[in-house]
């Protein structure tokens, strides 16, 4: 399945944590060095200030260029998906609106009312009737005279 990047969860994700990196890194380093340049220049710059300051700043930078990093994974898989050809649409009839179908209407049955019965009625012929269940008699018929009274 060939799924687009606006849809994509995992790019979004990639694409707010890096601005949100980059951000957090930005915010480091510019705290820290604007503490340390207010301090060192009035003269008040104390060993924590300026060493840890440098090291905090240093994080910072690794924390901004991880943000970056990621910035520019998401601008290269915008690239690479603009690359990749899309599937090509099926393609479909249009439907002619003008057009009447031509359709067989169906067939119209009527019931007699419940009350009523019908005028005519099937007659059935009893010689016409067989049942495959009967038994069938091979016997020769009985030859012995017989009494009438």
């Amino acid at each position: 399945m060939n799924k687009s990047l606006i849809r994509s969860m995992g790019f979004w994700l990639l694409l707010v944590v890096s601005l949100a990196t980059t951000a957090v890194g930005a915010w480091l380093i510019s705290g820290q060095i604007g503490t340390m340049t207010t301090t060192l220049l009035d003269g008040t710059a104390t060993g924590v200030e300026v060493y840890v300051g440098q090291s905090l700043v240093v994080v910072g930078a690794g924390v901004l260029a991880a943000g970056i990093v990621g910035i520019l994974l998401t601008l290269a898989l915008v690239a690479a998906r603009s690359l990749v050809p899309a599937p090509a649409p099926a393609v479909v009839e249009a439907i002619d609106w003008t057009v009447e179908a031509e359709e067989t209407p169906a067939p119209v049955t009527t019931t007699p009312p419940a009350d009523t019965t019908p005028a005519t009625e099937e007659v059935v012929d009893e010689a016409e009737v067989t049942r495959d269940d009967a038994p069938a008699t091979d016997a020769k018929p009985d030859s012995s005279p017989s009494i009438t009274r």
